[in-house]
This record gives structure tokens, sequence and C-alpha cells, in this order.
């Protein structure tokens, strides 16, 4: 049969770096396999927060990269950096540049829409794009979709990494932000009626995704995955030291305060811990966190340092005693989120401290996986019992990689992933999919 070509837009694609990146880079390494080429609708420098130029290296060849021009908000870094950062008037400065960003609706890649869709628009009839597959957050995309699909009669498929109304880091008890949130549950219908299918991490996000539609259509659940090979050129050694690592960003209600002052009271508890527990921090703090942090006198134990490459950070988590899994509660809905952190945890094939809704998917996952060192993510006693039990397994030596069994090994993979999105692309566009799996099927 013929092949076909979807062109895939997202506002994270390399040389941004950060976890957003990976679900779409890794479409493009396999969705080859399953009889789609891919092109991809980009911003030209947004600035991001995570900037990582070694991830082109992993740009499949073949792919073509469509740049639309950025005049957005930059993105170089969070609100709470910039205003930390200004002296004297730059403050006011500032902080009037955070709340206009806050004010773009549906978020702050709002002024790039038009740029990306009169790309996307040409990047259709020139390259013969059979369909399109956008990628949210930012919601952004699913405007660039809709634009595209309406001008170009092409078929549009929305895929929702996070829920597009309940942020977790959102504040819902303020009146402005339900207000807000009400504004968005009207530009999601909008933004959403022509779309012809809809896929999602997670089932929760999926069904809220369904409630935008005003007619049923196709809609599946596709899960972040594993990418095994990634860790393939790393392995583990041993260390004078139990060294816990955190890689990622701390932003909204995402806090590393709960681990801190459980290390604490772990070495005010047992001193001579000090010279055993190393905490490693890989993307850096808030001000206000770091200096809450330095206030601990935690010394050696704890270290801080900014964003690694790619590889790098790979590395270090290979090399890490176990890895630091933050998830919180925020109000509940916590529950529902599985990042793609989980799954890149997952696949160094390290203990993981899950630092996560005990109750919640993301605990559900690390369980069947083999992971049992979770506590509730607010909990500073239960985290305190945790890492002693984390502690005390390293010094009698039995803390080993924690290998997942083939079958869900076989689950998780990246691969998978995208034959399930095939399916997909080939049903909204009449093809015959490639491979034994159909829109119905379980995961």
């Amino acid at each position: 049969m013929s092949r076909g070509r979807v062109l895939i837009v997202s506002y994270y694609f390399p040389p941004a770096g950060g976890s957003g990146v990976h679900r779409v880079l890794k479409l493009c390494k396999y969705l080859p396999e399953f009889g789609w080429d891919v092109d991809v609708l980009a911003p030209d420098d947004p600035k991001w927060v995570a900037h990582d130029p070694t991830l082109e290296q992993d740009v499949p060849e073949g792919v073509v990269v469509h740049r639309a021009r950025y005049i957005g908000p930059d993105h170089a870094q969070s609100g709470a950096d910039k205003i930390a950062a200004a002296q004297g008037w730059q403050t006011v400065t500032a902080r009037a540049a955070v709340a206009g960003r806050r004010m773009l609706l549906p978020d702050a890649a709002a002024p790039w829409v038009p740029f990306a869709a009169r790309t996307g628009i040409a990047a259709v009839r020139e390259r013969g794009i059979d369909a399109v597959l956008t990628s949210s957050p930012p919601t952004s995309a699913h405007l660039i979709g809709n634009v595209i699909s309406r001008r170009t009669g092409v078929p549009w498929v929305a895929d929702f990494r996070d829920s597009w109304l309940a942020n977790p880091h959102r504040r819902y008890e303020r009146r402005t932000v339900r207000y807000k949130r009400s504004l968005l549950s009207g530009i999601a219908r909008r933004t959403m009626a022509p779309a012809a299918a809809l896929t999602a991490v997670t089932d929760v996000i999926r069904e809220e995704a369904e409630g935008y539609m005003s007619r049923p259509v196709p809609s599946r659940t596709i899960s972040n995955g594993c990418d095994f090979d990634d860790f393939a050129a790393y392995q583990h050694r041993g260390s004078a030291k139990l060294r816990l690592l955190h890689a990622g960003y701390f932003f909204g209600v995402r806090s590393p305060r709960p681990l801190l002052q459980a290390v604490r009271s772990l070495l005010d508890r047992r001193p001579a811990l000090r010279d055993v527990l190393e905490v490693r921090f890989v993307g850096g703090f808030r001000p206000a966190d770091r200096e809450w942090a330095e206030s601990l006198d935690l010394g050696p134990v704890m270290t801080v340092e900014g964003t690694l490459p790619h590889d790098q950070t790979l590395q270090a988590m290979k090399e890490a005693d176990a890895l630091v899994l933050l998830i919180p509660n925020a109000s509940g809905i916590g529950r529902t989120v599985l990042s793609g952190k989980v799954f890149e945890y997952l696949a160094a094939e390290r203990p993981i401290l899950g630092l996560v809704p005990p109750d919640g998917a993301a605990a559900d996952l690390l369980r069947s996986a083999g992971h049992d060192w979770i506590a509730d993510p607010d909990d500073v006693n239960a985290i305190t019992d945790t890492v002693e039990r984390l502690v005390d397994a390293w010094i009698a030596n039995r803390l080993g990689d924690v290998v997942i069994p083939p079958e869900l090994r076989a689950r998780l993979d990246r691969r998978a992933r995208a034959e399930e999105m095939a399916a997909v692309l080939a049903e909204v566009t009449g093809r015959t999919a490639v491979g034994p799996v159909a829109m119905g099927a379980e995961l």
C-alpha cells in the first residue's frame, strides 16, 4: 500500500529540551515503521526554559521540520525567576510581563498561532500531507490544527499530553482562576469542533477531551512509553554513598520541600547518614526554594545543578542508586497524572522513590513494574520512613536494578505507542493500518 504523510504540530521540538519533547520525537522515530512519514511544524525560537541542542541529532533522517516565526513571550526563564532576578523598577516591569503572559488565551503561545497556521497550510499543500496531528500542551497547538484542517480539508487528530482544564498547578479556589477556566472551556469546545479523532495519555484526559466534542469521534488512550534503547550505552556503578536523583523542574505546586524536610528529619534521627546519603537535583530550583533549602543546613548531602543535555541526564539516571519521582496531590488532580518522566524513569530500570498519590495512576504503574518505595508527596513523616527504608536496603546491598518483566516491557515500549498512533491515523484517513493494532484494541 502507499505510505501516508503526517504533519505533527508541536511547540516543543529540538533544540527545545525537557520531557515535553520526547513523545513527538519518538513518534518521528517509529511512525515510519508503520507506514507514516513525518513532517514537523515547530516554532523557530521561543527561547524555551529547557534548551538542548544535542537532541537535534535524535531527529531521524527524512523528517522535514517546518519552522514558523514565534513572537510570543520569552520562556527562557520562569515567571518566578524573572521577578526574582529583577531589581528596583525592573521588578514592576517583570511582574507586568508575567501578568500579561497569564492573560493570553488559551495560553502564552497564542501569538504563535497565526504564523504557525500559515506555515502549516503551506506545508500541507506543498508536501502532500494526509493527516495533521497536534500535540499539547500548549493547547494553542490545537488552534493551529483547527485552522489547518478547516482551510485544507485534511483530517486532524488532537493529542493531549495534559488536561486542557484540570491543571494541577492552578489554584481553583481563586475566582479569577475559575473564570479563566470557564473561558478556556468555551475555547476548547469551539476549537475541537472539526477534529477527526482524539488521543490522550490517560483515560481521564481522554474522557475530558471527549466532552469538548459535539459529536462522537474515534478516541483512544495512548500513554507515554519507554525507550529502553536510550539507556543501552549506560550502566550502573556502585559508589560510597546512596545517590538519590531528581531530574526535572519545580513549578506551580511541585516542590522539593517535603522531600528535603524528610531528609533533614532523617539526619536528625540518624546523624551518621550524613556521610551515606546524597540527594542530587538536576534541573535547578526556584530562587525561593533554593534559599529555603539552604536554611536546612544539609551541606554536601544536597547538590543542585542546572539543566544537563539529555544524554548526560540519562547517564545520571542510570548511575543513581534511586530516582525521585514527584507528582503533587494538587487537590486530587495528581491522582490522574501519568507524566512522561514516569516512563523515562522506568526505562532506566533503577529503583524509584515515588512521592506520588498512593492511590493514583503513577503509583499503580510503579507497583506493576516492581517498585514499592511509595509515599504521599505531602506527608513528610511517610517520606522520612520510606527514605529510611531505602537507605537501609542500600546498606544491606539489596538495592539493585528493577528489571521490567518482558510482557510489560513490550507493552510500555515507545514503538508500541507509535503503532497505536499509526492505527488512529489510518482510521481517520481510510488507510489500512500497518501492524496488528486496531482502534478498538486493548492497551
